[in-house]
């Protein structure tokens, strides 16, 4: 008989995603389920069971950091009420299990130990998918490629990955950039959560200490500024610039991406952190031949309308690998293409028809299908008066697309608007930006962003992205200068899907920083770690030349 506690909860669990119709089973839960490692360390574990499921959907294997009871424990809640046995484990120094927590490091020796052990015991179901966003997706991609390669009979047989990626590295240092924002609040939460303190409540919350803490040079003082101490993880990536080193090397999984078999669900949104490299993992699948199923909605990392559609697909892709049971799904894909508001379905992302338009980069504010025009476009940069965030990707709920009127007045960033459109423009994939760029500096950021320029003089971001030059972890990448000095500039902007509607102008905004998004540059090129001299850049961007600025634009014809 279900108990009034258990009604309640599953009507939280409803009302947490926005109203989702659950399953039809009752959930049970055996707490504190203990994991032995393969050093001896116990790890924790719950038990999520349905009551009265006939065992014939896989058991779900959970893994993360941010415990297993709330917001996660939800989580694990819905899957059982749909059939399935969920096992959710905290990593090693989370919640109760042993060991101590340094990110990413462990996950790969544990998860392989723990996939073993589940399925060892009674209650697994003999078929093993794994499920998870962020962190638990990372930890997904840990073990799956190399149990897949190394021991095919204890790899997961179904993944379901949510706005996550394999490299954390990549995300942290972004192009040569500090991603200043989310290193550090997120660093601050785990510490908060390891002392007993509010954890994700605190990410939500004014955090004044946070924001002093976001201005403070050098960057690796930044931790003890707001929370009193060191953080040890904090400092090792602050102090590993160079993604090559193998400090980052260690924890990076994209290597074995190719070798996972299994079938694949990804969901992901256009303003999530971790939008780019999950994209590009998706082709990477597609080209080794295992195409996965693929969902992108208007959502950002913690968008609470993308739960509902997140379950409906998980349990639709679960059933339909699993169950034989029909998927009322379409295609393989379905994006929601923003600025017309509405949903497609694809074969593939990018979808057929979409290829890259140059469009010019014109002295005095114009941008245009048309070979550029004029000499130079100027602005200075002072660290000391750091070109400011709006908006943008990010761990917070706010990351709906702002608006850039106000912004694009400040005399570090320059603007370029095309004429007024006579039909639409529909665009579908990675724009990638090409600057004849030479700075005064050393060291230097190239930050650009394409914004949707309505009538009423909004000018909405569409996706950004950024590209440091000069510094430590970029020396092996960075575009060799002309006779001039110009560098050639290559920033990869987050990928789109946008409709320009007519009337519209596109827009192109271009400075040196969003901070504190990433870490503002110093400018002197030495180590981020302890840098806290600041230069003024004199930043110019060419027009001339058979390498002209301009932007390459991913125009998508139906």
């Amino acid at each position: 008989m279900t108990t009034l506690r258990q009604r309640l909860t599953r009507t939280l669990d409803a009302r947490v995603r926005k109203g989702a119709e659950l399953g039809p089973y009752d959930c049970v839960v055996e707490r504190d389920l203990r994991v032995p490692m393969d050093d001896g360390v116990e790890l924790l574990g719950d038990l999520y069971r349905p009551v009265g499921a006939d065992g014939s959907l896989p058991t779900i294997l959970i893994r993360g950091p941010y415990g297993r009871r709330g917001l996660y424990g939800g989580t694990a809640r819905v899957l059982a009420y749909e059939g399935f046995i969920v096992f959710f484990q905290s990593s090693r120094g989370t919640w109760g299990s042993g060991g101590s927590f340094t990110p990413n490091i462990d996950e790969q020796r544990d998860g392989i130990a723990t996939h073993r052990w589940v399925r060892d015991q009674p209650w697994f179901t003999g078929r093993l998918a794994t499920y998870g966003e962020s962190y638990m997706g990372y930890t997904q991609w840990a073990v799956a490629g190399r149990l897949q390669r190394e021991d095919p009979d204890n790899a997961p047989e179904a993944l379901v990955l949510q706005i996550t990626m394999p490299d954390f590295g990549a995300m942290t240092w972004d192009n040569g950039a500090y991603s200043l924002r989310n290193a550090l609040g997120w660093s601050r939460m785990m510490d908060r959560m390891g002392r007993g303190g509010p954890a994700l409540l605190g990410m939500l919350l004014p955090d004044p200490k946070l924001t002093k803490a976001f201005d403070v040079l050098p960057l690796g003082r930044g931790d003890s500024a707001v929370t009193g101490h060191p953080i040890h993880w904090y400092q090792d990536w602050v102090a590993h610039e160079s993604l090559a080193d193998e400090y980052w090397t260690q924890q990076s999984h994209t290597a074995s991406v190719p070798d996972v078999t299994a079938p694949v669900l990804m969901v992901t949104g256009w303003y999530d952190i971790f939008l780019p490299w999950q994209l590009r993992n998706y082709a990477t699948l597609v080209e080794a031949g295992n195409p996965p199923r693929l969902t992108i909605g208007p959502w950002g990392h913690v968008t609470r309308s993308k739960a509902p559609v997140a379950h409906r697909d998980t349990v639709g892709f679960l059933k339909e690998s699993f169950a034989g049971e029909p998927w009322d799904r379409a295609t393989p894909v379905r994006a929601y293409e923003t600025g017309a508001e509405e949903w497609h379905d694809l074969d593939v992302w990018p979808p057929s028809g979409a290829g890259a338009e140059d469009w010019f980069l014109h002295e005095g504010g114009g941008v245009s299908r048309d070979a550029a025009t004029g000499d130079l476009t100027r602005y200075t940069y002072d660290p000391d008066s750091p070109t400011p965030s709006v908006g943008g990707p990010s761990l917070q709920p706010d990351t709906d697309p702002h608006d850039n009127a106000e912004h694009e007045k400040r005399t570090d960033v320059v603007v370029f608007r095309s004429e007024p459109l006579a039909e639409p423009l529909d665009l579908a994939g990675e724009p990638v930006a090409r600057l004849r760029f030479r700075s005064s500096a050393p060291s230097y950021d190239v930050f650009v962003r394409l914004t949707d320029v309505h009538p009423d003089g909004r000018s909405v971001t569409v996706c950004d992205g950024i590209r440091r030059i000069g510094s430590i972890g970029t020396l092996a990448t960075d575009p060799a200068p002309d006779a001039e000095g110009f560098r050639e500039a290559e920033v990869h902007l987050w990928p789109t899907f946008h409709r320009f509607q007519p009337g519209h102008r596109v827009g192109i905004q271009v400075s040196s920083g969003a901070h504190p998004r990433y870490a503002r540059n110093p400018g002197t090129g030495e180590p981020a770690f302890g840098a806290s001299d600041t230069v003024v850049a004199h930043q110019e961007i060419s027009h001339a030349g058979t390498a002209a600025s301009r932007i390459e634009l991913p125009v998508w014809t139906r």
